[in-house]
């Protein structure tokens, strides 16, 4: 039994940083036109990455140190793989590898940053309804 809490307080640990870059994510949007369209995108693509993470640790599935979105998803029993289309893994996945740093592409209009943000919404409903309940709630931390 001893096993299944600590497993429940990596799946936790993991969930906390989702939703707090999820956090980051929304209250960098507020800003509007001033908004660091990168920064979005970066917390929106982490949030989908940790909770993927988080319920690879529930599903005891080990993974490797990845940012790419494609690569946890197919991990997991094509039964827990999240409605997330390629292309939408891929907008994701580019927002921590690419667009994090400084070259040569467009910069993200607010209108994907705002998008990203809605897929990380429909995503993140779906991965916690998989995840046990007490992984959920930092009250009991």
């Amino acid at each position: 039994m001893h096993g299944h809490n600590k497993t429940i307080e990596v799946v936790r640990e993991w969930v906390i940083k989702a939703e707090n870059d999820l956090t980051n994510a929304v209250h960098t949007l507020k800003l509007k036109e001033k908004c660091p369209t990168d920064t979005v995108g970066f917390h929106a693509q982490q949030a989908v990455e940790k909770y993927l993470k988080a319920l690879l640790v529930y599903q005891n599935i080990d993974f490797r140190k990845t940012h790419d979105i494609c690569e946890l998803i197919t991990l997991l029993p094509k039964d827990l793989q999240p409605d997330l289309s390629l292309s939408e893994q891929e907008l994701l996945t580019d927002y921590a590898t690419v667009t994090r740093y400084p070259g040569d592409y467009e910069p993200i209009p607010l209108s994907e940053a705002r998008r990203a943000v809605a897929i990380v919404r429909r995503f993140r409903k779906q991965i916690r309804a998989l995840l046990p309940k007490e992984a959920l709630s930092s009250k009991n931390l």
